[in-house]
């Protein structure tokens, strides 16, 4: 079934740089915001392309990568349904910094970067709400940053952990105590600032302790409430 303007207005008041705008507001990007599909491992775009359109998640997962002259990748960032990437598209054309790709199927909806700045110079409200949304998502940024570089690895690996399942278990319905998270070891320590292998090392003591089992591309978290005893 067709996503309706109505629907689309309602996920984008839940995506945070929107936040601060009014119904009216919000009303005038989903009449411009355009319907996109992705299939898995597909490229959405690539670090270096002119970066022209907003995305906001529907449903699916993507991440954000990095990649290097010898082929070598990280992963910057992982996004669910009611993220937003490639937000800057809507202030300027500058290239992008990253290349996003879907982890499996994906649908979003997609913010021509032309089409919100006429909107923004049609309703010039608009333009300072979502300046002061950005500036507390870089704030939030920076202090998550901050103090991730006086974290231990293992304080880095069970704030992950934990961000995941919080992501995970506001995408399920499910009741239970236990999360499954599809993610590899390797993506966890790039989104930890760790190696694989320190990564490695605290999710086998986390398995041997029971918050944990660990599968192929998969971890099943048993007792997310643990992992703050991880964070110091």
């Amino acid at each position: 079934m067709a996503a309706t303007d109505g629907d689309t207005r309602e996920l984008l008041g839940r995506v945070p740089v929107f936040e601060t705008l009014a119904e009216t507001d919000l009303q005038r990007v989903a009449e411009v915001a355009v319907p996109r599909r992705f299939g898995r491992q597909q490229v959405i775009f690539r670090e270096g392309d002119d970066s022209d359109t907003c995305y906001i998640v529907r449903s699916g997962h993507a991440r954000a990568i990095r990649e290097h002259p010898d082929g070598r990748s990280i992963t910057l960032a992982q996004f669910g349904p009611g993220d937003i990437f490639g937000e800057l598209a809507m202030f300027d054309a500058e290239t992008r910094s990253a290349t996003v790709e879907a982890i499996e199927d994906i649908e979003l909806i997609g913010i021509l970067g032309k089409d919100m700045r006429r909107l923004m110079r049609e309703h010039p409200d608009i333009a300072p709400k979502l300046v002061i949304s950005l500036g507390r998502r870089l704030r939030h940024a920076n202090e998550r940053l901050a103090s991730q570089s006086f974290q231990t690895v293992q304080s880095r690996v069970a704030v992950v952990l934990a961000g995941l399942v919080e992501q995970a278990r506001s995408e399920s319905s499910a009741d239970g105590r236990d999360v499954l998270l599809k993610i590899t070891q390797a993506e966890i320590a790039q989104l930890a600032g760790s190696s694989r292998e320190s990564a490695s090392r605290f999710l086998a003591t986390l398995e041997r302790a029971g918050v944990l089992k660990q599968g192929r591309g998969r971890i099943v978290v048993h007792d997310p409430a643990a992992l703050d005893g991880y964070v110091y």
